[in-house]
């Protein structure tokens, strides 16, 4: 029987660990003698107040759910893919590539390209991490570690070397052609007469980040590779017994994780840049981890954190911008949030289950 009912694991825990980072993130903001309350109101108005704000949260949100999605599949297989940067960075380059070097005749043909290609090198470079941990032993935290920074060095050598126009200084590749620019939510909602930012990112990719949480979700729970993924990370033991291959179920997971992250590309490469730069992931990889931790690895609880993430992004930038929070200070509260969702977990959780277990005693 279980400690605690389901919707307590799922909704109550993450939300007094919120609650527990707020605090403390408000006393911090009063200890460098500004008024957390006026923070709040600005991190809510900049990132929720107007359809501008709104175009960038979701923005960042489309990234998260992208990385956090990446790392939920690998948690789900008891593996701990830190690699969603160095993955993503590779899916940028395979964007990169369909949307120069193809004359795509309109941008739907040229999405569906863009997404195939990224996810096949994001996939490509998840596999083999995947393969050292499966048949070498080498753990995949570490290998997925160093590839981070093996695929930042080889897309800095592809912008600098290879990718770069002609007498340009800028690291990073020519514009992509017009045909292959993504719709942004402006142009996507304008027709139905809602008025929506055309200053803000926020584009198409957004609806493609929604499906990919629809398509986990029935990936997990409603298939059977889906299960067989979900008992190895139970129990290696008994998936084992159970006549399930730990080298199958390793490299299927990572394939799919790698895949996932290398689809954020779509979003910041092809729907916002729309050109390829240096360091164009911004951290995303990362946080994914605490998107899924947040969200339990259950991809609408991805969903919720990373629109939390994106909210704590854009209302940061809004707060560094217009008071005098240091940016600095906007990632410490980041990193609280990150503390006590993901590290201090049980902090909450034990005595939570104290007290459910307490009640169901009192009610039996």
């Amino acid at each position: 029987m279980d400690k605690m009912p389901k919707w307590a694991d799922v909704v109550l825990i993450p939300l007094i660990s919120l609650i527990l980072a707020a605090i403390l993130s408000a006393l911090v903001i009063l200890g460098i003698g500004e008024d957390p309350v006026a923070a709040v109101n600005m991190m809510v108005s900049g990132a929720l107040g107007s359809t501008y704000g709104w175009g960038y949260t979701l923005y960042y949100a489309t990234n998260f759910m992208f990385t956090g999605l990446a790392v939920a599949v690998a948690f789900h297989a008891r593996l701990f893919n830190i690699g969603g940067e160095g993955q993503a960075m590779l899916g940028g380059l395979g964007v990169a590539l369909v949307c120069l070097y193809v004359p795509w005749p309109h941008w739907t043909i040229a999405l569906l390209a863009a997404c195939a290609a990224s996810m096949l090198f994001g996939a490509i470079w998840a596999a083999i991490p995947a393969y050292l941990q499966a048949r070498r032993g080498s753990h995949i935290v570490i290998t997925t570690i160093m590839f981070n920074f093996i695929a930042a060095a080889f897309l800095n050598y592809m912008l600098v070397n290879v990718m770069r126009p002609v007498g340009s200084m800028d690291p990073a590749t020519a514009r992509f052609n017009e045909s292959v620019h993504l719709p942004t939510l402006h142009e996507l909602l304008a027709p139905i007469g809602i008025n929506f930012s055309k200053a803000a990112p926020a584009n198409v990719s957004l609806l493609v980040a929604v499906l990919a949480c629809v398509v986990v979700w029935a990936l997990i729970w409603r298939t059977r590779l889906g299960y067989e993924i979900r008992a190895y990370g139970h129990s290696e033991t008994g998936a084992l017994y159970a006549g399930i291959s730990p080298y199958k179920i390793t490299m299927i997971a990572m394939l799919i994780s790698g895949a996932l992250a290398g689809l954020m590309a779509i979003n910041n490469v092809m729907g916002e840049a729309e050109r390829l730069v240096l360091n164009s992931t911004e951290g995303a990889g990362f946080i994914g981890i605490a998107v899924a931790l947040m969200g339990r690895s259950h991809p609408f609880g991805v969903f919720l954190a990373a629109i939390l993430f994106g909210f704590l992004y854009q209302g940061g930038a809004e707060l560094a911008l217009w008071t005098n929070i240091p940016r600095e200070l906007i990632v410490v509260i980041q990193a609280l949030v990150i503390l006590f969702t993901g590290a201090l977990d049980n902090m909450v959780r034990m005595p939570l289950e104290k007290i459910f277990l307490a009640l169901r005693k009192g009610n039996a």
